[in-house]
């Protein structure tokens, strides 16, 4: 019923224009962030799905980096047993040569024992100088038995074990070709030692194939949380912009009813005047 003292429909018209303001408000608010949740209320349940899934990800591309780093590792590890591996088929035909007849023994002495010897130092050189970040990588403990965190728990990890390359070991029975006898041990010997550098080279190679795979698992897990985690969090622009316009509308349409509902008691003091 008309009444003076109290506008109820303009009460009601100010109820829904407040109320299609703060939803135009939470729509602009979406658009600007381009994310859906703008406030934890806007959907709790989602805001924490949500940020459990992005830490995953923020885990999982640290897990890259762990698995270039131990890429990078395997790879200077590989290359320089392959190395070695060069200088010891160096090694191998040298005491071939010395081991022949129609070599003398001077030559065996000063010439063929002294390239070896210098090449037997290169073994050296090349285990004590092979290092990744001040570690040796050949010697020491450094890869006795490392791990590399590849997944979002602290068991998942790739276990690295490689053995120490010792060049003593590795030509025990190979220090010298000064003689054709010497030489007949050192073709064993060296024989030995490119057998050994061959296993820990095929080692180091299964570790990089599953550091490979394991990249690729990551990368795709990446992939996928990502796309799993901007469902819930990001804003549909197009949904929100098509909110936002009948929002708008809604919006005129409080204002208008306002506006008219304001007038309300003046035409009803126009009735009473009449």
């Amino acid at each position: 019923m008309p009444v003076i003292s109290t506008n109820t429909a303009a009460n009601a018209a100010l109820n829904y224009l407040n109320l299609n303001s703060s939803n135009e408000t939470e729509s602009i608010s979406q658009l600007a962030s381009g994310s859906r949740i703008v406030q934890a209320k806007d959907d709790a349940a989602g805001l924490a799905i949500g940020t459990q899934l992005q830490a995953n990800v923020t885990v999982f591309r640290e897990d890259q980096v762990n698995i270039s780093q131990g890429t990078s590792i395997l790879q200077s590890t590989d290359g320089a047993l392959a190395q070695i591996s060069n200088v010891l088929a160096r090694m191998l035909a040298l005491a071939t040569e010395s081991a022949s007849g129609q070599v003398t023994n001077v030559q065996r002495t000063q010439d063929i024992n002294t390239e070896y010897q210098q090449l037997r130092n290169e073994i050296g050189s090349i285990v004590h100088s092979t290092t990744y970040a001040g570690n040796s990588l050949l010697t020491g403990s450094f890869l006795s038995n490392v791990k590399f965190l590849i997944g979002t728990k602290s068991t998942d990890f790739i276990s690295v074990s490689l053995k120490t390359v010792s060049v003593k070991g590795l030509l025990g029975s190979g220090s010298s070709v000064s003689t054709a006898k010497l030489a007949l041990r050192a073709i064993g010997g060296v024989n030995s030692a490119i057998n050994t550098i061959t296993k820990d080279r095929a080692l180091v190679g299964a570790y990089e194939s599953q550091f490979n795979f394991s990249g690729q698992d990551i990368a795709t897990n990446e992939q996928n949380i990502t796309a799993a985690s901007s469902v819930i969090l990001d804003a549909d622009v197009a949904q929100v912009k098509s909110s936002l316009s009948a929002q708008d509308v809604k919006t005129q349409a409080a204002i208008a009813a306002l506006t008219q509902a304001s007038q309300l008691p003046q035409e009803l003091l126009h009735l009473l005047q009449a």
